[in-house]
């Protein structure tokens, strides 16, 4: 094997160091014409009962036991107990949803959604929260990043590649649950600096597009080809 590709370069130093010759990394892309902040919808948000003064924060995935989602639970539960208006809303489905509605019913919940609609939910979300610990990339963190919204995440995985702390969203080291829920409620009181970080969030995506993923691979393996 001439080379072997990666999505991050986290995961390429870890192979490498397990002996792996040529771990070369090719990033993943997003659809950055699809995830665009230009699709917040006004009528989407009333769909959901809130108006412009709540804050909207999204969760994007499986609804799974591995996905650690009680702390996005716990993370906003700290953001409602203070100004402004918030709340929560899960996209997704999966084994804990049921458990999850029966003690959050204050929550929202809007299943599935795929396309133009995903994207729609995306942007007209006001802050995201990914407290997951097993991802091997996490390609959420990239769409809401594509999306205009600020992300806040564990150090790692895709978090870890795409985010500059402080810069073009939060992230805290993996494992530290009050570190992001005080980071959750900051964000959470702070717009201008929400503002902020999802415009350096999207600026940081475009050029992560397919076709510059796929230019990517084109050079690595032409690379390889010539030896």
């Amino acid at each position: 094997t001439d080379a072997t590709l990666v999505p991050t370069a986290a995961l390429a130093a870890d192979l490498a160091g397990e002996g792996i010759p040529g771990v070369r990394v090719v990033g993943r892309g997003v659809d950055t014409a699809l995830f665009d902040p230009a699709r917040r919808s006004r009528a989407l948000r009333e769909s959901w009962g809130v108006d412009d003064d709540t804050l909207v924060c999204l969760h994007v995935g499986r609804l799974a036991a591995e996905k650690n989602l009680g702390l996005a639970v716990r993370a906003f539960a700290a953001i409602a107990a203070h100004p402004p208006r918030a709340k929560l809303l899960w996209v997704g489905d999966g084994p804990q949803r049921k458990a999850l509605q029966a003690a959050h019913p204050d929550h929202l919940f809007a299943g599935m959604r795929r396309g133009d609609d995903l994207a729609a939910h995306y942007a007209s979300a006001d802050l995201f929260l990914f407290p997951s610990l097993t991802e091997t990339y996490g390609n959420v963190v990239a769409e809401a990043m594509a999306s205009g919204l600020p992300t806040l995440a564990y150090r790692s995985a895709a978090a870890a590649e795409l985010i500059v702390d402080g810069e073009n969203g939060a992230t805290v080291t993996p494992g530290d649950e009050k570190t992001f829920i005080d980071t959750a409620r900051q964000l959470a009181a702070d717009a201008p600096l929400r503002r902020t970080l999802g415009h350096a969030a999207r600026t940081t995506l475009l050029p992560r597009s397919w076709p510059h993923v796929v230019a990517q691979f084109e050079n690595v393996a032409r690379e390889i080809i010539a030896g």
